[in-house]
């Protein structure tokens, strides 16, 4: 067992450059940018707008970008993207532009491998007004998961391409919202194997540790755990969640607790699991997209998520080379508060904070 070897696979955004959709839903022009400059901080000491620094307000149909987050990524020790892939049924895709052209392109040479972002889109997560949904996700039964495979097959192809025990790694954001999660699992392992593949390592994601054996009953290899709102959930007092919504509700201040008592619950023993792949935070702040109604961790910085990481790394040190995986939330999500790309306050620290904990002796 190589002690050193832990696979970081970075959750990667591809909604930075302009679509005609997000015209007509949010404006001329908008990307996830947006909302990230128009941001304002809702109570003292509050860090908004968060600014790019290194990166500057990339546009990702420039190649020269995703070479430059590709050789940073290397740098600090992330092993691959993973892009989030929309395919919303009968062949409805968006934001797809950007990984296309490093498919196509072959560059940067860098590992990815793909996340299926299977949920509706509401425009109340960017800053609309308004409940309904801008384009719902659909599934169209085995002809569509057929149609969808064959969609996906050239990059589970390419060479860049993350595999786990020789398979390729794909995960699903919403397993539960699957109609029939093992006929789709089944059908797609049929079609892999009719294409030379060994397989597909499907990796069921959730918010809820308690729902890992549901999914591997349903066909699912593995289960990224997110714990992201534990704290919120099972740590807050009473009083606590009352404080909270009078800071929301009065103040405007926002639903906020903070990094340094959250981030002692984003790991569990579940995590020790070999099928289980746990998932290492940076921050979280939704009010970009949300304002008031956002969640925020306050008081996130490089040393505290140093010491998050490293002790994701001791509960996975006991397994598998191939399956010393964690799970990066995540490499862009500037709206969401949750990236580790470089920004006008931390410059490259949390990069830092992420690679000495990955060459750190931990035992």
């Amino acid at each position: 067992m190589n002690r050193n070897k832990i696979r970081v696979l970075a959750f990667y955004l591809p909604q930075f450059h302009p679509i005609p959709e997000n015209d007509e839903w949010y404006g001329k022009g908008f990307t996830e940018w947006t909302n990230v400059g128009k941001a304002k901080p809702l109570f003292r000491g509050h860090y908004q707008p968060q600014v790019p620094a290194d990166l500057g307000y990339y546009d990702l149909r420039v190649p020269e970008t995703r070479q430059a987050q590709a050789d940073m990524a290397r740098e600090y020790g992330v092993e691959a993207f993973c892009y989030w892939h929309y395919w919303f049924g009968n062949g409805r895709r968006l934001l797809e532009r950007p990984f296309n052209e490093v498919l196509l392109s072959g560059k940067p040479d860098f590992p990815f491998c793909l996340g299926w972002a299977n949920h509706s889109w509401k425009g109340i997560y960017n800053g609309v007004k308004t409940k309904e949904s801008l384009i719902d996700q659909t599934y169209g039964g085995l002809l569509d998961y057929e149609r969808h495979f064959y969609d996906v097959l050239p990059a589970f192809e390419d060479k860049r391409y993350v595999t786990v025990d020789g398979k390729p790694f794909f995960l699903i954001f919403a397993p539960a919202e699957i109609p029939d999660s093992r006929e789709f699992i089944d059908c797609w392992q049929r079609l892999a194997a009719r294409n030379g593949l060994t397989g597909i390592h499907f990796v069921a994601h959730t918010y809820q540790p308690n729902d890992i054996d549901d999914f591997r009953s349903m066909g699912y290899d593995a289960v990224n755990v997110v714990r992201l709102f534990e704290y919120q959930r099972i740590g807050l007092s009473f009083f606590q969640k009352a404080v909270n919504k009078i800071n929301r509700e009065f103040f405007k201040h926002g639903f906020w607790c903070r990094y340094k008592d959250a981030m002692r619950y984003f790991s569990g023993k579940e995590d020790e699991k070999e099928n289980v792949y746990p998932t290492i935070i940076p921050n979280w702040d939704h009010s970009p997209r949300t304002g008031r109604y956002g969640a925020i961790l306050k008081g996130s910085t490089p040393q505290l998520f140093q010491k998050h990481v490293e002790q994701t790394i001791r509960s996975i040190l006991n397994k598998d080379d191939d399956h010393r995986i964690v799970i990066l939330k995540s490499w862009n999500e500037w709206a969401e508060g949750n990236y580790v790309e470089p920004d006008l306050n931390f410059g490259r620290g949390y990069l830092e904070a992420l690679r000495t904990a990955l060459q750190k002796d931990i035992r």
